[in-house]
């Protein structure tokens, strides 16, 4: 199987592909955005794709969600990663030699009351953890050192100079397994929406309320703008469900107090949570 990610080999994402495929033998398509992912997938270069959608520290990457969606990519799966920041160089560094310090903002946010103790350190923002590591071993550079996982250390030859740095112990990140609309799945105890309501007072309660009777539970809303110049938005919702609920119920209840339903995957919950 091929696996499209954002990022180069040794990033989060992959790790999280490994992990959710049980180590079973996959090739790995690093892509250097979450659209060209996507598009690797949409294209046939790529049977899935996963993407990162929200961590414990930073929240949601609300853009995924518009590019889940405008994609018509299906969502089958989702595993959640516990994230461990690692701080390496070039073999024979120190800590106190290291003058640069690159990796993903997402990651260095992660890490400041870290990167706050050290003095004279540069910090630069780079678009990928594991592409910092990669950059430093192909250069040589000294006195540089990045923050990835330690799976990016072992595969471009760099030693750890400091170990699991994050500020939050339990960070973690929910990334999306996705593929096209043949892989989409008819049962599991999970289902991610979006919809929009009108604009009139108490639109989205009503879709709430609804819910509720269903006695499904909600995990998850997130809004985001539909870029239309009206300020109107669309809602995301993550519904956890039982073994009786009916599906095809669900979508016909939403349907009379919606508009622009779609559903954008059924799959199984990751209630594991894997270490990186």
């Amino acid at each position: 199987m091929r696996i499209s990610i954002q990022g180069e080999k040794g990033c989060f994402h992959e790790v999280a592909a490994r992990q959710y495929f049980n180590n079973e033998p996959i090739e790995i398509v690093p892509c250097t955005t979450f659209d060209a992912t996507l598009m690797a997938l949409k294209d046939g270069h790529s049977d899935f794709a996963i993407m990162a959608i929200e961590n414990a520290r930073s929240g949601s990457i609300l853009y995924n969600y518009t590019l889940i969606r405008e994609s018509g990519a299906k969502i089958i799966g989702e595993i959640n990663l516990r994230i461990k920041q690692n701080l390496m160089a070039l073999p024979g560094q120190t800590i106190i030699s290291i003058r640069e310090i690159r990796s993903h903002p997402i990651a260095l946010s992660q890490c400041m009351t870290y990167l706050n103790h050290l003095r004279g350190v540069t910090l630069v923002e780079t678009d990928d953890t594991a592409g910092s590591a990669k950059y430093i071993s192909e250069n040589r550079l000294t006195g540089v050192a990045a923050i990835a996982p330690a799976s990016a250390a072992e595969i471009y030859g760099l030693e750890i100079l400091a170990p699991g740095i994050e500020t939050y112990k339990k960070n973690y990140t929910r990334f999306l397994i996705l593929g096209n609309e043949k892989d989409a799945k008819t049962d599991g105890n999970k289902v991610s929406i979006c919809f929009s309501t009108g604009h009139k007072p108490g639109s989205l309660a009503a879709v709430l309320v609804r819910l509720a009777e269903l006695d499904i539970n909600l995990s998850k809303i997130q809004s985001v703008p539909r870029l239309n110049g009206e300020w109107e938005y669309l809602f995301y919702l993550d519904l956890e469900l039982n073994p009786d609920h009916d599906i095809a119920l669900i979508e016909d209840v939403l349907e009379n107090y919606t508009s622009n339903l779609e559903v954008l995957g059924i799959y199984n919950k990751g209630d594991k949570l894997y270490e990186s």
